[in-house]
């Protein structure tokens, strides 16, 4: 089955927040959602649940909480009890309630760094503390020093917030990797949120992304895992997300913070996960064929630019590209002013660093290319 990922969708006059941030002389390449179109069995899905022509208050389709049952058999090999499944709106809101619900005031959550933001904010909003493991380069891969993350430690942590695959960093954690992590959390009776919201999204031949949550009865038991279609099919804008909890007690205290605060996911939501669990397999290998190409085009491109530098991200379609190398205070002014927005990589800590979105058209990140080239070659000027 072929699908047009080379399609061209004008997004700037839509209601699209990545396409209208900023004016049309910017090409947009932040935000995590794609450029493609997402697969016809959840707009046909879709179309078909509008045709019923009644929205008033939803439940879960019959055989939602299957339909990802079965994905995460599928694809990962881990088996998850209906029971475990808590639909939420959206995984920031499930980052949020984990903080609220499993930290008290004077405990304190451990995240790394770089991070998504939420991260940083969750702990923020609910008034927590947050203790910010440095990722190191490890090759091609950013990971975790556990021994440095010890060395912080102060007896008052109760939350270690995991992100895997990693963003911005694109790292797909290894066994023995997410092994050291569940060892950190038994040695310090640690609850572990881990977001996997990038899960489907491996690019990496022969790597394959392991749920923190499946290493073992008791990761599973001290974990709540979020994941979603959104990133996966471009349609974050509907919103379906997933927490999955094994265990009862966590899983009450999760949906007694949840309780008259976070609502329920919308019915056409729903509609649109159902069917991207159900049917949209084969639109996701095809589009991973795509991203990968796009992510050594991007790679190959910075890395022969002087002053820039990039990870090779083994999931994602997000490059984190260091552009200390340029001597430009805040690269992603610079980067703006030559026609490209890119995510700040200070948003996520490091000011020296950007994020690339590369879940685009070819001919996009051909143009993209060009603007960095000449971006580049303005900055050497300015030196």
């Amino acid at each position: 089955m072929a699908f047009n990922f080379d399609e061209e969708i004008n997004r700037r006059h839509s209601d699209s927040s990545k396409w209208n941030t900023h004016d049309e002389s910017v090409l947009p390449m932040w935000v995590a959602d794609t450029d493609f179109r997402s697969p016809a069995c959840i707009t046909d899905a879709l179309m078909a649940r509008v045709g019923h022509g009644v929205f008033g208050y939803g439940a879960h389709p019959k055989g939602l909480a299957q339909a990802f049952v079965d994905w995460c058999e599928r694809r990962y090999g881990w088996h998850v009890d209906p029971q475990w499944v808590v639909f939420l709106p959206g995984i920031v809101a499930g980052l949020n309630l984990s903080v609220r619900a499993f930290t008290a005031p004077d405990e304190t959550t451990i995240a790394p760094t770089p991070i998504y933001p939420p991260f940083r904010k969750s702990a923020a909003f609910a008034g927590r503390g947050q203790i910010n493991a440095p990722l190191q380069t490890r090759g091609q891969r950013l990971a975790l020093d556990i021994d440095s993350l010890r060395a912080q430690l102060t007896g008052r942590e109760k939350l270690l917030m995991l992100c895997n695959p990693q963003n911005p960093g694109g790292t797909a954690y290894r066994r023995n990797e997410l092994e050291a992590q569940l060892a950190l959390a038994q040695e310090r009776d640690l609850i572990v949120c881990s977001d996997e919201i990038h899960c489907d999204l491996i690019l990496e031949p022969g790597v394959r992304h392991i749920p923190f949550a499946s290493l073992s009865e008791d990761a599973a038991r001290r974990s709540i895992t979020l994941m979603s279609p959104s990133k996966t099919f471009n349609i974050a804008g509907l919103g379906a997300s997933v927490a999955v909890i094994p265990d009862a007690r966590l899983r009450q205290r999760f949906s007694e913070t949840r309780a008259g605060i976070v609502p329920n996911v919308d019915v056409l939501a729903l509609t649109a996960a159902e069917a991207a669990w159900r049917a949209g397999e084969p639109w996701l290998e095809e589009q991973l064929i795509y991203l990968r190409r796009n992510r050594d085009r991007l790679y190959d491109a910075i890395r022969a630019l002087p002053g820039l530098d990039m990870l090779l991200p083994e999931a994602t379609y997000l490059a984190w590209v260091d552009a200390s190398g340029l001597g430009v205070d805040n690269p992603t002014r610079f980067f703006k002013e030559q026609g490209l927005g890119f995510s700040p990589g200070a948003d996520f800590g490091d000011p020296q660093y950007v994020r690339i979105n590369f879940g685009c058209t070819a001919a996009t990140l051909e143009t993209a290319i060009a603007r960095l080239t000449r971006a580049v070659e303005a900055a050497n000027v300015r030196a």
